[in-house]
């Protein structure tokens, strides 16, 4: 069979591309004689995938629980690939930046819209006989989730609402502010003030990772980017409408939802049923109460006071 000049051509230009590393083109394509055929199940190892459901109890709605979670967290492994790309990127240009965070927008909209999957496709009574096999697992020990919030914004606006004004008039160290993050109350006793296990075990496993992430990106972060087109004179409507709207997706929408969720499945009179891992849901969840807002400088005094509020009312009926 004659070989056509397009295939010559491209034979030409792998030698040359080999021929500088040395290497040889006839075992190369010796390799690509010998290589199987790609399957869609091997390319993305769907065997593995497919058995990583292991539930601890014989209730069959465990097996949802496991799964929505997992996706979750592959949806916050999306978000930190765009998140890392902007950190990574010196001088990124506005159409850089707003392209990456209207995917990672999509992504939390997909989050939030979807977790009615899993609050609609399981059993109460399964749920709250299987979570006790979990414990202290919980779904606040998700890093990835804390990676994005790094990534988001400065530090500063992840310190609890109480004490971040002493830190705004003398910072002091990343790790001094690390001690007062805001997500640390949602895991302590409130009669107490004692840790839980829970926070206990994520913090042995992640805080020097986390500590060094935030230590990384103090020049590097989305809101310190965004910061600098401004001050270069730039144009940044745009931007600043997507970040608003990953600051309502993340910091209200998405907690949120879990909230909503909680209500169904922990609310119970007189007294409501502790989280998995014995997190304070009732607190740690309203953003009315955490004020967390990555991007305070785009929002209205009033629209900072009644910080999810409008949500809230909508969707609890209040």
């Amino acid at each position: 069979m004659e070989l056509s000049e397009e295939i010559l051509s491209r034979v030409e230009k792998l030698q040359a591309k080999y021929a500088v590393m040395g290497q040889d083109l006839v075992s190369y394509l010796d390799g690509l004689l010998y290589a199987d055929y790609l399957t869609y199940w091997d390319y993305i190892h769907l065997d593995t995938l497919l058995s990583l459901q292991n539930p601890r109890t014989s209730f069959p709605d465990e097996e949802i629980f496991i799964m929505y979670h997992q996706i979750t967290e592959l949806y916050f492994k999306l978000s930190l690939h765009e998140l890392e790309q902007i950190a990574s990127t010196e001088n990124p240009d506005i159409k850089f930046l707003n392209t990456r965070i209207k995917r990672v927008n999509r992504y939390f909209a997909n989050l939030t819209h979807s977790f009615e999957v899993m609050v609609d496709g399981m059993d109460r009574d399964q749920f709250l006989k299987f979570r006790m096999s979990l414990l202290p697992a919980s779904g606040f020990q998700s890093a990835q989730y804390r990676m994005i919030e790094i990534y988001a914004t400065d530090f500063i606006h992840l310190i609890d609402k109480d004490h971040r004004q002493q830190f705004e008039d003398n910072p002091g160290s990343l790790t001094e502010q690390f001690n007062y993050i805001y997500w640390k109350a949602g895991a302590t006793e409130l009669a107490t003030g004692k840790k839980t296990l829970t926070l206990e075990q994520f913090e042995r496993k992640y805080s020097s990772e986390l500590i060094n992430l935030a230590q990384n990106n103090v020049k590097r972060n989305l809101y310190f980017k965004y910061r600098l087109l401004e001050q270069n004179g730039e144009d940044t409507s745009i931007l600043k409408e997507s970040l608003r709207e990953l600051d309502v997706l993340v910091n209200v929408n998405w907690p949120l939802s879990h909230y909503k969720s909680a209500v169904r499945y922990l609310q119970k009179d007189p007294e409501d049923i502790k989280a998995t891992g014995g997190t304070n849901w009732q607190k740690y969840l309203p953003p009315r109460f955490q004020k967390r807002i990555f991007y305070p400088g785009l929002w209205s005094l009033e629209e900072i006071e009644n910080w999810g509020k409008g949500w809230v009312e909508e969707a609890l009926g209040l």
